[in-house]
């Protein structure tokens, strides 16, 4: 059973699996993050995240690096 506190994305810690519960974003970056695989319901887990400067995910067998104000705006809730 999923935990339903959503956070966002820039508040999870390294080695949680989390799944995408919306982005809350313009249409740019909707569609740039698309393109990298994150939409809603897709199960991603956090590689790295020192608390400051880039967060480092897995999506489907795949790294991916965001910003931090990119990951600000994906709220997520843990699996």
């Amino acid at each position: 059973m999923e935990k339903m506190n959503i956070e966002s994305l820039d508040k999870i810690g390294a080695g949680t699996a989390v799944r995408i519960v919306t982005i809350e974003a313009g249409s740019g970056l909707k569609n740039r993050l698309a393109a990298m695989g994150l939409l809603a319901d897709v199960q991603i887990r956090v590689v790295r995240n020192d608390g400051a400067g880039q967060i480092i995910i897995s999506v489907k067998n795949s790294k991916v690096i965001l910003g931090r104000g990119m990951s600000h705006k994906v709220f997520v809730v843990e699996i």
